[in-house]
């Protein structure tokens, strides 16, 4: 082996140990999903970043605010032309004809829409944080459940194991469940790793400083399979659920996606106003202390006195404005399409979310009543009918393969549950359940 590749292989070890070392020396701390929400609501860094963004639009507002600063004006005549004209020092202002109060306007709707991002964010993210949970959960069932598979296996050969010893079977009974055994352990490796993969989803969605110290974990070990899900806030799938014309009435209005688009329309409206008063003249205004000295009078006196004088500025003859006008007419048009178009998306993506779920709840159900409640009662007779010589190995192992395969969709098909009611709050914009049924 050459020196560079041993070099080479020592260098990975360290860099797994240094890894490895970095992820278990950080703190496990197990949170409830409320806890996971709020925490990630006050310390996610893009929430952080995004709220900056309101408080610029607040500032925006001000800067709409403005008025023009004044100008101070000294004109002193040299020559000839100083022996008749007065020397003057004042100051001139120019003041906006109904400008200031359309830009300001403009500036509050922006500062609108701005807010309404970060409540689309929050709520975006309080999603988020909720499906990685129940995926981390769901990726603990399947551990679990595939841990008690591999108890049962255990159980199979040492039953295996003692028949033959009594020259009840072959020593093949006793390899086929050892081989059984040897599968499922891989099974259970690519559990692990999901389930590491789900924890690190789930830090992720919280991104908060502390990942690197806290490793931030689930308080429920697996998903509530009977009654109890209000823990992750989902309905009983037993509940009876409200038809989508109901919920269709009152959703769309609730949707931010639905509000931002009404706000892009506001905004663009206000911003013709701002281009359109741009036509409109402003005017300057004048006056000051004006004086002419002694050397310069024909009397031989000091004289002084005052002066006031008005320009119109920014008249609009050599340019009229009309392209900015144009395009911010055509910016409305496109908004209100835009607008339309949401509104149509949204009705179809609920319709396609209510859908899903129902059909993630029929199947939940099925699986529930019929599959899983069979599939144990047949491991069971089959592992009795083993025992007393009844029926084969193989068919015990089929069988076992076939219950923990039930098992596993069991576990996929309430995981979805949870998922699909997830997907379905998006597009109600509506994160609490019960809030949302009140209002129906």
């Amino acid at each position: 082996m050459s020196k560079r590749l041993i070099k080479t292989v020592l260098m990975y070890f360290i860099l797994c140990f240094t890894t490895y070392n970095a992820v278990y020396s950080a703190e496990i701390k197990k949170i409830e999903l409320d806890d996971a929400i709020q925490l990630s609501l006050s310390n996610n860094l893009d929430l952080q970043s995004a709220r900056i963004e309101v408080e610029l639009a607040k500032n925006t507002v001000g800067i709409a605010n403005r008025l023009k600063n004044p100008e101070i004006n000294f004109f002193y005549n040299l020559g000839r032309a100083g022996r008749s004209e007065p020397n003057m020092l004042g100051i001139s202002q120019t003041l906006e004809i109904a400008k200031r109060a359309p830009r300001k306007k403009l500036a509050k709707s922006e500062l609108l829409q701005k807010e309404l991002d970060v409540k689309t964010a929050e709520f975006t993210l309080e999603m988020d944080v909720r499906e990685t949970y129940v995926d981390l959960v769901g990726a603990k069932t399947i551990l679990n459940d595939l841990t008690e598979q591999r108890e049962i296996l255990q159980e199979l050969i040492v039953l295996a194991q003692k028949r033959y010893k009594e020259n009840k079977c072959s020593q093949t009974d006793v390899i086929q469940a050892q081989i059984a055994l040897n599968k499922l352990e891989t099974e259970i490796n690519s559990a692990k790793t999901l389930l590491n993969l789900r924890r690190n989803d789930f830090n992720k969605a919280l991104n908060i400083k502390d990942n690197n110290v806290v490793i931030y974990d689930t308080k429920e070990d697996s998903l509530p399979g009977e009654t109890v899900f209000i823990s992750l806030k989902t309905p009983d799938y037993n509940q009876k659920m409200p038809s989508f014309e109901e919920i269709e009435s009152r959703a769309l209005d609730k949707r931010y996606d639905v509000k931002q688009a009404k706000q892009a329309i506001d905004v663009a409206q206000k911003n013709l106003s701002v281009i359109s008063r741009q036509r409109i003249p402003d005017i300057e205004v004048m006056g000051g202390y004006s004086f002419l000295p002694s050397t310069h009078t024909d009397s031989g006196d000091f004289e002084s006195g005052a002066y006031v004088g008005a320009n119109l500025t920014n008249i609009p003859l050599l340019y009229t404005y009309k392209p900015e006008i144009k395009a911010a007419q055509l910016q409305i048009e496109r908004a209100q399409i835009n607008y339309e178009s949401v509104k149509n998306k949204a009705q179809k993506d609920l319709s396609s979310a209510y859908d899903k779920f129902l059909a993630s709840r029929e199947n939940l159900i099925f699986y529930k009543q019929k599959l899983v409640k069979d599939s144990e009662d047949l491991i069971k007779i089959s592992k009795k009918n083993y025992n007393e010589g009844k029926a084969d190995l193989t068919s015990v192992v089929v069988m076992e393969q076939s219950y923990r395969d039930i098992l596993t969709g069991y576990i996929m098909a309430l995981a979805d549950y949870y998922t699909d009611w997830i997907d379905f709050l998006r597009e109600v914009n509506s994160e609490d359940f019960d809030l949302f049924y009140k209002n129906l």
